[in-house]
C-alpha cells in the first residue's frame, strides 16, 4: 500500500488541521471526515481503496483529535466543525465527495445545508441522521467520558474497553491501530488522542428544536446523499434512516447486517462495497440515484 501524504490545513479561527492524502486526482476528490473521539486514520482502508480506483482521498483529523490543534477556547459547537470542513473542501477544490462518520457527516451536512449549499458532489453519512436517538447518544457519550481522568495503564487496558463496548466485534490482537487513537501523557499513562473538552463543548448552544430544523433543511439538499447504517446501531433506528432518506430529492440507503454505529470497523467490506457503488453511480451520468433507493448488505 502506498504512504499517504501529509497535508497541512487551516481551518476556522486559524485552527490547523493535519490530514492525509492518498492517489491522484484522476476521478475527482474525496474528503473523509471521522467520527467523534476518532482519527484519521479510521479511514486508511476506505482512502487506499479510493486511490486504487481513480480518486484522491484526504483523510481530515477534525479539531480536537489526532494531530490537529485543539481549540484554545474549547469552542466544539457543531458550527466549527462545519467550518473547518469547508475550509478545507474550498482548498481542495472542484466539489469534493464527502464521506462522513457520525459528528465528521453531520458536520458536512450542516456545512453544506445551512452555511454553503453547493460546497460538496455528494455526501455519504455513515450510521447518522440529524434526529438521532437519545439514549443512543448518551451511551456513546457515556463510554467516551468513562476514562478521560484516570486513562489506561496499557494498550491492553484499552482494548478491554472497546471489547466492552463493542461486544458483538472479535477482540483485535493487533494494537497497532490502536495506538493510533491514543496518546501517551506525561506520566505514561494512554488517553484517547482528542480534547477532553470535546465530550462537553460538542453540546454547547444545542437545542432539540435545532435539530429539527436541520433536519427540515437537510432534506430539501438536491445533490446525492447516501446513509450507510449499522443495522445493530444504537443511534440510528431503521425507522429514522428510512424517513431521512425519504424526504431526500437525491437520496440513497444502505443497511449493513452485522455492524453497530461503527460500520467501516465491524464490517469494512461491506461498508467499502456500498461507498464504491454510489461512487461508481454518482460518476455514471445516466446513474439512478432515485430518492430512497435502498441496499441490504
Amino acid at each position: 500500500m502506498e504512504e499517504p501524504r501529509r497535508r497541512i490545513f487551516e481551518g476556522a479561527g486559524g485552527v490547523r488541521l493535519v490530514a492525509d492524502v492518498y492517489g491522484e486526482p484522476r476521478r475527482g476528490t474525496v474528503l473523509l471526515a471521522h467520527g467523534g473521539g476518532q482519527t484519521r486514520h479510521s479511514w486508511t482502508s476506505t482512502a487506499s481503496a479510493l486511490a486504487k480506483r481513480g480518486w484522491q482521498a484526504t483523510s481530515l483529523d477534525l479539531r480536537g483529535h489526532g494531530d490537529s490543534d485543539w481549540s484554545s477556547v474549547g469552542d466544539y459547537r457543531m458550527q466549527c466543525f462545519a467550518e473547518d470542513i469547508l475550509a478545507v473542501g474550498r482548498i481542495l477544490g472542484g466539489r469534493p465527495a464527502l464521506i462522513g462518520a457520525s459528528l465528521g457527516g453531520l458536520a458536512g451536512l450542516f456545512a453544506e445545508a445551512e452555511i454553503a449549499p453547493g460546497t460538496f458532489s455528494s455526501i455519504t453519512l455513515v450510521d447518522i441522521v440529524p434526529n438521532m436517538d437519545p439514549s443512543g447518544v448518551a451511551k456513546i457519550m457515556g463510554f467516551m467520558g468513562a476514562h478521560l481522568e484516570e486513562g489506561f495503564g496499557t494498550l491492553e487496558e484499552a482494548a478491554d474497553a472497546i471489547a466492552a463496548y463493542l461486544p458483538h466485534r472479535p477482540k483485535r490482537t493487533d494494537r497497532s491501530g490502536l495506538g493510533k487513537n491514543l496518546r501517551r501523557d506525561a506520566n505514561g499513562r494512554y488517553r484517547w488522542h482528542w480534547d477532553p473538552r470535546f465530550v462537553t463543548g460538542i453540546h454547547s448552544g444545542r437545542t432539540a428544536g435545532d435539530a429539527d430544523l436541520f433536519a427540515a433543511a437537510a432534506s430539501k439538499l438536491s445533490l446525492p446523499v447516501h446513509l450507510i447504517r449499522g443495522r445493530l446501531s444504537e443511534l440510528v433506528s431503521r425507522e429514522a434512516a428510512e424517513a431521512f432518506v425519504t424526504q431526500l430529492p437525491n437520496g440513497a440507503f444502505t443497511d449493513v447486517a452485522g455492524a453497530s454505529h461503527m460500520v467501516a470497523g465491524d464490517r469494512n467490506d461491506a461498508f467499502l462495497d456500498a461507498v464504491l457503488e454510489f461512487f461508481e453511480r454518482s460518476a455514471n451520468e445516466n446513474g439512478d440515484l432515485s430518492p430512497g433507493g435502498s441496499l441490504e448488505m
